[in-house]
Protein backbone atom coordinates (compact mmCIF):
# COMPACT_ATOMS: atom_id res chain seq x y z
CA UNK A 1 0.00 0.00 0.00
CA UNK A 2 1.52 3.50 -0.79
CA UNK A 3 2.22 6.16 1.60
CA UNK A 4 -0.24 9.03 0.88
CA UNK A 5 1.59 12.72 0.56
CA UNK A 6 1.75 14.38 3.79
CA UNK A 7 0.43 11.20 5.91
CA UNK A 8 2.44 10.71 8.27
CA UNK A 9 3.08 7.29 10.21
CA UNK A 10 1.95 7.38 14.52
CA UNK A 11 4.51 7.88 17.03
CA UNK A 12 5.77 5.27 19.27
CA UNK A 13 3.39 6.91 21.54
CA UNK A 14 0.54 6.46 19.78
CA UNK A 15 1.28 2.91 18.77
CA UNK A 16 1.96 2.42 22.32
CA UNK A 17 -1.44 4.08 23.87
CA UNK A 18 -3.88 2.26 20.30
CA UNK A 19 -2.25 -0.94 21.79
CA UNK A 20 -2.49 0.15 25.40
CA UNK A 21 -6.04 1.04 24.74
CA UNK A 22 -7.22 -2.22 22.95
CA UNK A 23 -5.47 -4.69 25.12
CA UNK A 24 -5.70 -3.38 28.85
CA UNK A 25 -9.64 -2.32 27.87
CA UNK A 26 -10.38 -5.93 26.61
CA UNK A 27 -8.30 -8.00 29.70
CA UNK A 28 -7.37 -5.82 32.32
CA UNK A 29 -4.42 -3.75 33.29
CA UNK A 30 -2.43 -6.26 35.35
CA UNK A 31 -2.81 -9.31 33.34
CA UNK A 32 -1.77 -7.62 30.18
CA UNK A 33 1.62 -7.76 30.26
CA UNK A 34 4.67 -4.79 28.62
CA UNK A 35 6.10 -7.09 26.17
CA UNK A 36 2.58 -7.93 25.05
CA UNK A 37 1.80 -3.67 24.22
CA UNK A 38 5.59 -4.08 23.02
CA UNK A 39 4.76 -6.55 20.06
CA UNK A 40 1.44 -5.17 19.33
CA UNK A 41 2.90 -1.46 19.12
CA UNK A 42 5.50 -2.95 16.92
CA UNK A 43 8.07 -0.72 19.13
CA UNK A 44 11.34 -1.50 21.31
CA UNK A 45 11.39 -1.82 24.70
CA UNK A 46 12.83 0.84 25.11
CA UNK A 47 10.89 2.88 23.27
CA UNK A 48 8.29 2.34 25.99
CA UNK A 49 10.58 3.12 28.87
CA UNK A 50 12.11 6.32 27.06
CA UNK A 51 8.37 7.54 26.47
CA UNK A 52 6.28 6.69 29.99
CA UNK A 53 9.11 5.69 32.38
CA UNK A 54 7.27 2.28 33.19
CA UNK A 55 4.17 -0.08 32.67
CA UNK A 56 2.30 2.79 35.60
CA UNK A 57 2.65 5.87 33.66
CA UNK A 58 1.87 3.84 30.56
CA UNK A 59 -1.58 2.48 32.37
CA UNK A 60 -2.39 6.30 33.56
CA UNK A 61 -1.47 7.51 30.08
CA UNK A 62 -3.97 5.12 28.60
CA UNK A 63 -6.75 6.17 31.36
CA UNK A 64 -6.20 10.11 30.74
CA UNK A 65 -6.64 9.08 27.02
CA UNK A 66 -10.18 7.66 27.80
CA UNK A 67 -10.97 10.21 29.96
CA UNK A 68 -10.37 13.07 27.36
CA UNK A 69 -12.16 10.67 25.07
CA UNK A 70 -15.37 10.39 27.87
CA UNK A 71 -15.56 13.65 28.46
CA UNK A 72 -15.77 14.67 24.81
CA UNK A 73 -18.37 12.49 24.31
CA UNK A 74 -20.93 13.57 27.42
CA UNK A 75 -20.02 17.22 26.36
CA UNK A 76 -20.97 17.15 22.88
CA UNK A 77 -24.20 15.28 24.12
CA UNK A 78 -25.00 18.09 26.91
CA UNK A 79 -24.43 20.66 24.33
CA UNK A 80 -26.68 19.28 21.78
CA UNK A 81 -29.35 19.09 24.30
CA UNK A 82 -31.90 22.16 24.58
CA UNK A 83 -33.38 22.47 28.02
CA UNK A 84 -31.41 22.26 31.38
CA UNK A 85 -33.38 19.04 31.85
CA UNK A 86 -32.37 17.36 28.80
CA UNK A 87 -28.98 18.63 29.64
CA UNK A 88 -28.85 16.02 32.61
CA UNK A 89 -30.79 13.54 30.89
CA UNK A 90 -27.62 14.02 28.04
CA UNK A 91 -25.27 12.11 29.68
CA UNK A 92 -27.49 9.50 30.01
CA UNK A 93 -27.85 8.91 26.78
CA UNK A 94 -24.54 9.34 25.64
CA UNK A 95 -23.77 6.52 28.40
CA UNK A 96 -26.58 4.24 27.15
CA UNK A 97 -25.19 3.93 23.08
CA UNK A 98 -21.70 3.59 24.60
CA UNK A 99 -23.35 0.63 26.84
CA UNK A 100 -24.97 -1.19 24.23
CA UNK A 101 -21.96 -1.18 22.19
CA UNK A 102 -20.90 -5.14 21.13
CA UNK A 103 -16.91 -4.30 22.53
CA UNK A 104 -18.48 -2.42 25.85
CA UNK A 105 -16.05 -4.14 28.22
CA UNK A 106 -17.28 -1.98 31.59
CA UNK A 107 -15.53 1.20 32.99
CA UNK A 108 -12.04 0.93 32.58
CA UNK A 109 -11.95 3.61 35.61
CA UNK A 110 -13.34 1.05 37.82
CA UNK A 111 -11.71 -2.28 36.43
CA UNK A 112 -7.99 -0.38 36.76
CA UNK A 113 -8.50 1.27 40.10
CA UNK A 114 -9.83 -1.75 41.34
CA UNK A 115 -6.59 -3.45 40.81
CA UNK A 116 -3.83 -0.59 41.69
CA UNK A 117 -2.60 0.08 44.89
CA UNK A 118 -3.71 3.00 47.20
CA UNK A 119 -1.94 5.88 46.14
CA UNK A 120 -0.72 4.79 42.86
CA UNK A 121 -0.96 7.42 39.69
CA UNK A 122 -3.65 4.65 38.56
CA UNK A 123 -5.92 5.34 41.36
CA UNK A 124 -4.80 9.05 40.72
CA UNK A 125 -6.30 8.98 36.86
CA UNK A 126 -9.62 6.62 38.14
CA UNK A 127 -10.04 9.37 40.74
CA UNK A 128 -9.70 11.93 38.11
CA UNK A 129 -12.33 11.08 35.97
CA UNK A 130 -15.08 10.17 38.45
CA UNK A 131 -14.04 13.87 40.21
CA UNK A 132 -15.30 15.22 36.41
CA UNK A 133 -18.56 13.24 36.03
CA UNK A 134 -19.63 14.29 39.68
CA UNK A 135 -18.50 18.02 38.77
CA UNK A 136 -20.16 17.70 35.66
CA UNK A 137 -23.29 16.38 37.34
CA UNK A 138 -23.09 19.22 40.06
CA UNK A 139 -23.07 22.37 37.44
CA UNK A 140 -25.56 20.83 35.24
CA UNK A 141 -28.31 20.25 38.37
CA UNK A 142 -27.14 23.73 39.33
CA UNK A 143 -27.56 24.94 35.88
CA UNK A 144 -31.16 22.96 36.13
CA UNK A 145 -31.94 25.14 39.18
CA UNK A 146 -31.77 22.22 41.53
CA UNK A 147 -32.44 23.57 45.27
CA UNK A 148 -29.17 20.68 46.27
CA UNK A 149 -27.67 20.37 43.32
CA UNK A 150 -24.41 18.43 45.31
CA UNK A 151 -26.79 15.59 46.55
CA UNK A 152 -28.51 15.37 42.97
CA UNK A 153 -25.34 15.08 41.36
CA UNK A 154 -24.61 11.88 43.72
CA UNK A 155 -27.50 10.74 43.06
CA UNK A 156 -27.22 10.83 39.59
CA UNK A 157 -23.29 9.47 39.92
CA UNK A 158 -24.74 6.15 41.30
CA UNK A 159 -26.73 5.74 38.54
CA UNK A 160 -24.14 6.03 36.07
CA UNK A 161 -22.29 3.74 37.58
CA UNK A 162 -24.49 1.21 38.59
CA UNK A 163 -26.06 1.15 34.81
CA UNK A 164 -22.72 0.53 33.62
CA UNK A 165 -21.67 -1.92 36.12
CA UNK A 166 -25.08 -3.79 35.31
CA UNK A 167 -24.25 -3.43 31.38
CA UNK A 168 -21.13 -5.26 32.22
CA UNK A 169 -22.03 -7.64 34.76
CA UNK A 170 -25.58 -8.10 33.65
CA UNK A 171 -24.39 -8.52 30.48
CA UNK A 172 -27.51 -5.99 29.96
CA UNK A 173 -27.17 -3.56 26.83
CA UNK A 174 -30.17 -2.29 27.96
CA UNK A 175 -29.29 -1.30 31.17
CA UNK A 176 -28.36 2.34 30.28
CA UNK A 177 -31.63 3.04 28.95
CA UNK A 178 -32.97 1.77 32.34
CA UNK A 179 -30.65 4.14 34.13
CA UNK A 180 -31.66 7.12 31.99
CA UNK A 181 -35.34 6.66 33.09
CA UNK A 182 -34.45 6.31 36.80
CA UNK A 183 -32.43 9.47 36.38
CA UNK A 184 -35.84 11.03 34.69
CA UNK A 185 -37.47 10.80 37.61
CA UNK A 186 -35.02 11.46 40.68
CA UNK A 187 -34.33 14.61 38.60
CA UNK A 188 -38.19 15.31 38.25
CA UNK A 189 -38.15 15.04 42.07
CA UNK A 190 -35.63 17.38 42.78
CA UNK A 191 -36.25 20.25 40.32
CA UNK A 192 -38.82 22.71 41.44
CA UNK A 193 -42.21 22.49 40.56
CA UNK A 194 -42.79 25.30 38.30
CA UNK A 195 -45.67 27.88 38.63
Amino acid sequence: MAKTLGAQAPTARERLLSAANELFYAEGVQTVGIDRIIERAGVAKASLYNTFGGKEQLVRAYLDARHTRLSERLLRAVDAAGTPRDRLLAVFDAQADLLAQQNYHGCAFVAASAEAKHGSAIEEASDTARAWIRALFTRLARDAGAPDPEALAHQLHLLYDGGGVSARMDRDPSAGSAAREAAGVLIDAALPKPS
